[in-house]
């Protein structure tokens, strides 16, 4: 009787600290929230608000540069997971380096499943997107692109001086919707695709890093000489800069 007894008794403390364990359990995570953060350097060269105004650096031509002032647009953000899913995101990301206020984006649907992912968004905006005067935030901004060229908005005012060494010369290296002639325009944004695996495991920072030196050397090495101003009105310099942004972004850190 005693053994019977003592039988049940373990098995009834064997099923309490089951039930116990499970109840310790936590949930499986399925979901995540993320956010995306812009870092931006020449090269090696790690470029923020602290050093923007004051850093001097070489482009791929020789041209000895500064930098006054770097802001840009991109919008329509999409990760896409190994099953072909899409999943986007609501708004557009204004960035100026000297506010790094500026450089982290969260949009407002956030929240996608766990998983590995690859990112595109849009460098500017798209058709669809770039409105004349529809964006208040944008317009008190000074970030209009002129109507004479085909309106909308900016997608880069990215200025400064170079042969700084030599002979200080301007440069407004803008860009934005390309006028073919009077009255006839070319929307002038590229998609960015960036290929390498982001891997979501809980909420995410995915780091997204600008290289500011590829703008001048790929595919088209840049001769500020001959190209500083009054890029704005000029068809080839534009679909230059469109053909150049594909190489300034990659993937960089991913913080859990």
């Amino acid at each position: 009787m005693k053994k019977i007894v003592s039988i049940i008794m373990l098995a009834f403390v064997i099923f309490s600290c089951g039930e116990d364990n499970d109840d310790l359990l936590a949930p499986v995570q399925t979901k995540a929230a993320i956010t995306f953060n812009f870092t931006h350097n020449w090269d090696t060269t790690t470029i923020n608000s602290s050093n923007l105004q004051t850093e001097t650096v070489t482009n791929a031509h020789g041209e000895i540069m500064n930098m006054t002032r770097l802001r840009y647009l991109v919008s329509r953000f999409e990760l896409t997971n190994q099953n072909g899913e899409i999943y986007s995101f609501n708004g557009y990301k204004f960035t100026d380096l000297s506010n790094e206020t500026t450089y982290n984006f969260s949009p407002d649907n956030n929240i996608i499943p766990i998983g590995t992912y690859t990112l595109k968004f849009i460098w500017g905006f798209n058709e669809t997107d770039n409105i004349d005067g529809a964006y208040p935030d944008l317009n008190s901004a000074s970030w209009n692109w002129p109507e004479m060229l085909g309106g909308g908005y900016h997608f880069m005012q990215f200025d400064g001086m170079y042969n700084v060494n030599t002979a200080p010369m301007p440069y407004n290296f803008h860009n934005g919707t390309a006028r073919v002639s009077a009255d006839v325009f070319e929307q002038n944004f590229a998609e960015i695709i960036l290929p390498t695996e982001i891997t979501i495991t809980n909420n995410a920072t995915i780091e997204v890093k600008m290289n500011i030196a590829e703008f001048f050397e790929n595919p088209n090495t840049w001769d500020l000489n001959a190209l500083d101003t009054s890029l704005m009105p000029n068809y080839d310099a534009q679909k230059m800069m469109q053909a150049n942004v594909s190489t300034v972004f990659s993937i960089g850190n991913i913080t859990h």
